[in-house]
């Protein structure tokens, strides 16, 4: 046989190579444990086993590992939002306002990520006090065991507050509502993009993304400004004192 095996395998009904995963890897630069995450989160195809120890890809893997690399570096995507892009991208779809869309949803926080023991030493918080914190919905991590930037700066936050002897439980009612908060914007999104193209649903989508967070944000603190320019919040220790 003067052809690979898997030169004489297709990947469908335009005859395409199939390739082995040592083949795969060196087509893509990434390594064997990153090509089956990608397969066990749905990213990938599952291959074609032609034997217990033998599978194969589809040349289409090649393109999709490159786009998901891409969006990965570039946007610094969670891998469960480019899973909804890809299966967008599957349906014939044109992803790119999708692609601008999770950016202003999700950000660009940078693609270092930290796991749970690495999380509690760079913010100080022992492994009882993360796990305390994510029970309250206090820490909220964008994909399961993996922190990012904006989970270690809340992270600092929350051991600040543990120090000056905030309790987790006194600030429930921060996670419990903005979940009643979402909830009432996410009805008002349904509204919105009802009987809307996909591309209009989109545009309207991160526009009402920018319009709620800057709602929020000012709110909250306007009604905290309000709240203590109406009343003398030292007035206790200054009575104390002069007693």
């Amino acid at each position: 046989m003067g052809k690979k095996q898997s030169e004489l395998l297709s990947s469908g009904k335009d005859e395409s190579p199939m390739f082995k995963m040592k083949e795969l890897m060196d087509a893509t630069g990434v390594s064997k444990a990153t090509i089956l995450h990608y397969v066990k989160e749905g990213l990938l195809p599952e291959p074609v086993k032609t034997s217990p120890n033998m599978a194969y890809y589809p040349h289409s893997c090649i393109e999709r590992i490159d786009f998901i690399k891409q969006l990965q570096s570039k946007h610094r995507l969670p891998l469960a939002q480019i899973k909804i892009i890809l299966e967008e991208q599957d349906k014939g779809r044109e992803v790119t306002p999708l692609i601008e869309l999770k950016e202003v949803l999700f950000g660009q926080n940078g693609s270092e990520h930290l796991d749970k023991n690495a999380f509690g030493r760079v913010t100080g918080l022992s492994s009882e006090d993360v796990d305390k914190y994510l029970s309250q919905d206090l820490l909220i991590p964008k994909e399961e065991g993996r922190f990012d930037p904006e989970d270690v700066a809340i992270g600092r936050i929350l051991r600040l507050a543990r120090d000056l002897g905030i309790k987790p439980e006194e600030a429930e009612y921060y996670p419990r509502f903005a979940k009643e908060i979402v909830a009432k914007e996410m009805a008002i999104h349904k509204r919105l993009v009802k009987d809307r193209s996909y591309e209009e649903a989109i545009n309207v989508t991160m526009e009402l993304t920018r319009v709620a967070r800057a709602i929020r944000a000012y709110i909250i603190d306007r009604v905290f400004q309000k709240q203590a320019l109406s009343q003398e919040i030292f007035d206790d220790k200054t009575t104390d004192e002069v007693r």
